[in-house]
């Protein structure tokens, strides 16, 4: 027996995502995902000033602003032979580490743990029980029989209004899920504490960056932020100590809730240790550069290329080898060019909507396939923590190390959607005690004596050559992102943006060869065609962004969302 499923939209996630997949004998034998959502920023930023790059970039996501201003940043000060002052790339250290604790946090919590958690079980719970587990995996302070009950009866009031608002299409009572009923009362807690907690951990962007999202600090050079002791207008003790304080609320959270809650669920789904896997092929560009020598210079979490998961052999990272395929995507020029020659001209080729299926021998989506010397490759945290574990990095072995051990499970068990949930949640473990190590190091380096924050020396148009052209690269939360940049008489001539999720979520390319999201999915068991809670569990631990996720509402007012088996 075949069926085509398609799931349009994907929800929990940034942007508007359609996967179809075959299904034969409760397998999937076939997939494709499409990005429905046409991105013209690069188009915008021809003829604009390079300085003002990453403010506009920002705007590409409604959520993931500042690690594009990063990467803009960096293009630029690449292009001109920028370098930046020890304070700018630490305060930058601690903005994009707080950045991805928060996003983690976020992801785990609110886009992916429904796919594992049913919320409806929770309603079941003995609050006595629930308190017990919590107090068994760790000593967190919320964890009384009277805290649990307190959530019960919130959750039950929730249900019974019968506005379950973004609940309201979960496929609860799935045969797939298998946590107890007190497990799921303990992250429905989880998952309510983490909506306050994100917010704490990102005041950290409010006293560096001025404002979240959009930071306003950034400034091709450094930071647009003094440091001055005396000042109550500009970065002091008071100011870092209140940084040290928001990353000691979200030290506390990751360490006590978090990482406990990942290895509470992780034994009840280990079989999901050998589902998703896809090509195998991994690629991290690096991040945190930790000495005066600047970007990309001695960097904390290394860059290398894994192919075929041989974790024996890892290569540099070289950007002339990107390209992006355009085969079966809708754009004009169908040459796989590097991001320099990139062009942005759309022509949507697809059926006219509202439409069955995609025409997937044809064009079927307006990302891009990004391809390495050829190859896809897979973005994010699996691909970083694999190529650290590998290299023996020497903060993120052991953390790995001692997961594999409490799940008796080896290195091989994280070519999978398991392994990219509990990557995440280890890279988080690490970030967050690296980042008061970053908040120390700039204490130190300002009590020395040292207030630069910018190398002003290369700020006007006049001292730039004619013709420059750069890339900057960011570990962003979801992946190898890149910006590129040609500058032509002072002015953007072109640029272009590759973002994790074009690496892990672009169509097939001119060899018809699958994209990461597509290949991952491949040979899933789904138990209900109806209810693909597979699909999304694996589309899910990618942490897809293809732009900032709406629901669609007709003139009444009634939630469009498809699941459509035939």
């Amino acid at each position: 027996m075949s069926d085509r499923i398609v799931v349009d939209p994907i929800t929990r996630i940034e942007g508007h995502l359609r996967i179809e997949a075959k299904v034969e004998n409760g397998v999937i034998t076939n997939a494709f995902s499409s990005g429905t959502m046409f991105r013209g920023i690069e188009k915008i930023l021809q003829g604009r000033d390079p300085r003002d790059a990453w403010y506009i970039t920002q705007r590409f996501c409604g959520v993931c602003t500042t690690v594009h201003a990063i990467a803009s940043i960096r293009a630029v000060e690449n292009a001109l032979d920028i370098h930046v002052p020890y304070n700018a790339e630490l305060m930058r250290n601690i903005i994009m580490g707080s950045q991805c604790v928060q996003d983690h946090v976020i992801h785990f919590y609110h886009l992916h743990a429904l796919d594992w958690v049913d919320i409806t079980s929770a309603l079941q719970a003995d609050p006595a029980k629930t308190a017990q587990l919590q107090q068994s995996v760790s000593d967190w302070k919320y964890s009384s029989e009277d805290y649990f009950k307190s959530v019960k009866d919130k959750l039950t009031a929730f249900v019974n209004t019968g506005k379950l608002g973004p609940f309201a299409n979960a496929y609860w009572g799935h045969s797939a899920y298998k946590l107890p009923p007190e497990a799921n009362l303990m992250a429905a807690a989880h998952y309510l504490q983490a909506l306050e907690i994100q917010k704490e951990i990102i005041k950290i962007h409010a006293v560096l960056g001025s404002k979240n999202p959009h930071p306003q600090t950034f400034l091709v050079g450094g930071m647009a932020l003094p440091i001055d002791p005396n000042s109550q207008n500009a970065l002091n003790a008071d100011r870092i100590a209140m940084i040290k304080e928001y990353n000691n609320i979200a030290k506390e959270f990751v360490e006590k809730v978090y990482i406990p809650d990942v290895l509470a669920v992780a034994p009840f789904y280990l079989d999901w240790a050998g589902i998703g896997a896809g090509h195998k092929n991994y690629m991290s560009y690096g991040e945190y550069p930790e000495t005066n020598k600047g970007y990309p210079n001695d960097m904390w979490i290394p860059s290398g290329i894994i192919m075929g998961g041989d974790l024996s052999n890892i290569m540099e990272v070289d950007q002339s080898k990107i390209a992006e395929d355009t085969a079966h995507s809708w754009y004009v020029d169908k040459d796989a060019k590097h991001p320099y020659e990139g062009a942005t001209e759309k022509r949507y080729t697809g059926p006219k909507p509202p439409y069955q299926f995609l025409e997937v021998e044809k064009d079927y989506s307006y990302v891009k396939s990004p391809r390495y010397n050829g190859v896809p490759m897979e973005v994010g945290p699996l691909a970083r923590v694999l190529v650290a574990y590998a290299k023996g990095h020497k903060e993120i072995k052991p953390v790995v190390d001692s997961v594999l051990a409490k799940l008796g499970a080896g290195p091989e068990a994280l070519f999978s959607t398991l392994g990219r949930t509990a990557a995440r949640a280890i890279e988080t473990l690490v970030i967050v005690n690296r980042v008061d190590k970053w908040i120390n190091d700039l204490t130190e380096n300002v009590r020395a004596g040292d207030y630069t924050t910018h190398a002003g020396e290369k700020w006007e148009p006049v001292t730039w050559p004619k013709t420059a052209q750069g890339y900057g690269w960011h570990e962003a939360p979801r992946g190898a992102l890149g910006h590129w940049i040609v500058i032509e008489d002072g002015k953007i001539k072109n640029y272009q943006a590759v973002v994790p999720s074009t690496w892990n979520a672009g169509p097939m390319d001119k060899g018809d060869i699958h994209g990461p999201y597509e290949q991952s999915l491949i040979g899933t068991p789904i138990a209900d065609p109806n209810k693909p809670l597979e699909i999304l569990r694996t589309i899910h631990s990618f942490d897809p962004c293809l732009a900032c996720a709406v629901h669609l509402t007709d003139e009444k007012g009634i939630e469009i969302t498809k699941v459509q088996v035939l």
